[in-house]
């Protein structure tokens, strides 16, 4: 699950991965579920209000990881499902928020019934999906009118030094200012909504959530370590920070939603 091509009308953007590429780098993601979840940052409870419709009882968290967005749903008492291709990362959503049913599935082929659903949220994962194929399985989930959500945690690459620390940490999936993703014509009304926020962490933290990215983890060892030589020496050399202290990284949260037709 972890775009597809283009359909008449104005062109949209979205990472260039062939569907080879995806499935290679989509495949990081099958261990580690602990780590991702200890390292990657949550999202901020706006992303989740903006997108969650007035009304809404029942979500689907597709792509859901270890449950960072499937959190917010719980929190605004939505009985939810948690659909990923790794059973690692639902092994550890399971242990943090039973309160989620946990699904092996993909965005192609979720295995829900149909029409059940009043929003489905994608976080972080959409570049990993067919669009097309992904849009016609969610819409068969939704109810007639239901939400999809689609969500991004962005490093707010307009504060230079975040754009070289994005620069070094190889963090591939900051989008361009022109980016609006792909979705099928199932859906209509495609809008978007800005979250601006900071993460407090420490050196050592930056360079754990570096491994948790694709680059990383797909890398050789020799890559690994230039990665990380190159990123102690900017956040402590470069810009002189000690191993205590709380690094304000800022994140912009890009949501999308559109609904069923």
């Amino acid at each position: 699950m972890r775009s597809g091509g283009h359909r008449g009308g104005p062109r949209l953007h979205g990472p260039k991965l062939n569907s080879g590429r995806r499935r290679e780098l989509g495949s990081s993601f099958q261990d580690g579920g602990e780590h991702y979840h200890r390292v990657r940052p949550g999202y901020p409870a706006d992303s989740a209000d903006w997108l969650v419709p007035a009304g809404a009882r029942t979500a689907a968290d597709i792509g859901a990881g270890t449950g960072k967005f499937t959190a917010l749903l719980l929190e605004r008492g939505l009985l939810t499902a948690a659909v990923d291709p790794s059973e690692d990362m639902l092994a550890q959503l399971r242990k943090d928020y039973p309160a989620a049913t946990a699904l092996l599935g993909t965005a192609e082929a979720t295995g829900l019934a149909d029409s059940t659903f009043d929003v489905v949220s994608v976080a972080q994962a959409w570049h990993w999906c067919d669009p097309f194929s992904a849009s016609t399985e969610l819409a068969r989930i939704l109810r007639p009118g239901g939400v999809l959500g689609l969500v991004w945690n962005q490093l707010d690459t307009s504060v230079p030094w975040v754009h070289r620390l994005s620069r070094i940490m190889h963090a591939g999936d900051v989008h361009k200012a022109d980016f609006r993703p792909v979705v099928g014509p199932e859906f209509t009304g495609l809008e978007s909504h800005l979250s601006p926020w900071e993460d407090p962490l420490l050196p050592e933290d930056i360079m754990e959530l570096t491994k948790s990215r694709s680059y990383y983890l797909r890398a050789n060892e020799a890559t690994r370590a230039k990665v990380i030589a190159n990123l102690h020496w900017y956040l402590h050399d470069h810009l002189g920070h000690g191993p205590s202290d709380v690094i304000r990284l800022p994140y912009v949260t890009q949501s999308w939603r559109a609904r069923k037709v």
